[in-house]
């Protein structure tokens, strides 16, 4: 029996298999309110097969947007957009749905990837001044952002919250806090962009401080009916940056607060940062943290292949596998590897009849006439 493929659970949400679809931004929203690409994108994604859709990195504020055309859940405009969306889904597929909450700090006010990723300067048209731990910008040529003082952490918090309980009011199953990639709450973590002189820069308990405090706010803003979990940045791959031994006291302290589950990948915070990139160069890490912190742990990168997936099950370094660009490649990618790896997977009635002959368990029993 696949790995791959058998049940899980993560606290009272139950997924049908060990395959998540990571967050991956669109930038394809107006005034962070999602359109018909959404619908489209997600729609799709949701007949996949897979356990877990994860939404995109969803701003809790305007200016926490990567860019202009991010998604957002800051207004009841963008509430009313996303709950479109949703229903849609549900109609249509029994995929569980979670969402990831962000802030984009000192990288937010940046050109889509497609007109080159660079930051829009605060007076430019469209453009915002952001803000961070720290007025350090994350490039040298780019517009230092605004320190957050005590009543812009307060705001920053407050939006969070808000966000989430507007995910909770959604139906949404899950939650997942941005902790990675160089966002805010990663430049509050590392060393490199973090230079307060206050309770939340210096140490590594400081350091932690204000990530983990909108943890506990949104842990306990929403129902332990709905799981809350983390997505960290493993290492910031810069000597003298974060690390994985950072990692794993910032994974053991979530586990402490409640957290749920605790999503693994690496990098962002710095244009210095050099990555070895190999398939899947970041279990590794993923696997110590489920070793030492004890929380149900998502692995990704560069996992394209259903074996690799399967080994990672299998030999228990993850509990889940999350895919991104090669789900965007191949959007059934997971019935792809159940026909690999001898599983079923679930599919849309309408598509049973493009099971191959050979492979009747595929879809499970299906009995499909003629006509």
């Amino acid at each position: 029996m696949s790995a791959l493929f058998t049940p899980y659970a993560i606290g009272p949400l139950a997924l049908r298999n060990r395959i998540a679809i990571a967050p991956m931004c669109q930038y394809s929203a107006v005034d962070g309110s999602a359109t018909d690409w959404h619908m489209i994108h997600l729609g799709h994604l949701a007949l996949s097969g897979a356990a877990l859709l994860t939404i995109e990195a969803t701003a809790v504020e305007a200016i926490g947007r990567i860019t202009p055309d991010d998604l957002g859940l800051y207004s009841d405009d963008n509430q009313a957009a996303l709950a479109q969306v949703l229903a849609a889904i549900r109609r249509h597929s029994h995929i569980k749905v979670a969402i990831q909450l962000a802030h984009a700090g000192r990288k937010a006010s940046s050109h889509v990837p497609w007109q080159g990723g660079q930051q829009i300067k605060p007076d430019a048209p469209k453009g915002w001044d952001t803000v961070a731990p720290s007025a350090v910008p994350h490039n040298s040529f780019e517009v230092p952002p605004i320190a957050l003082d005590a009543a812009g952490l307060a705001r920053v918090k407050a939006a969070f919250v808000q966000a989430a309980l507007r995910s909770h009011a959604l139906g949404i199953d899950a939650i997942e806090l941005h902790g990675a990639h160089g966002y805010l709450l990663h430049q509050f973590l590392s060393p490199i962009s973090n230079q307060r002189s206050d309770v939340y820069g210096g140490t590594l308990e400081n350091r932690m401080r204000f990530p983990l405090e909108v943890f506990a706010a949104v842990r306990a803003a929403v129902p332990t009916s709905m799981p809350v979990g983390v997505r960290i940045s493993a290492s910031d791959w810069v000597e003298g940056g974060w690390d994985v031994e950072q990692s794993v006291t910032f994974g053991k302290a979530l586990a402490e607060a409640g957290c749920d589950f605790i999503h693994v990948s690496s990098g962002g915070v710095s244009p210095q940062q050099k990555i070895p990139l190999s398939t899947g160069y970041q279990v590794p890490f993923a696997e110590r943290i489920k070793q030492e912190c004890g929380m149900p742990t998502f692995a990704v990168g560069l996992i394209t292949e259903a074996k690799d997936a399967e080994e990672v099950i299998a030999k228990g370094q993850a509990d889940v596998v999350a895919i991104a660009r090669a789900i965007l490649f191949d959007p059934r990618w997971p019935w792809h590897a159940a026909a690999e790896l001898g599983a079923t997977v679930e599919a849309p009635e309408q598509y049973w009849r493009s099971q191959p002959r050979e492979m009747k368990a595929l879809f499970g029993e299906t009995t499909l006439g003629t006509r």
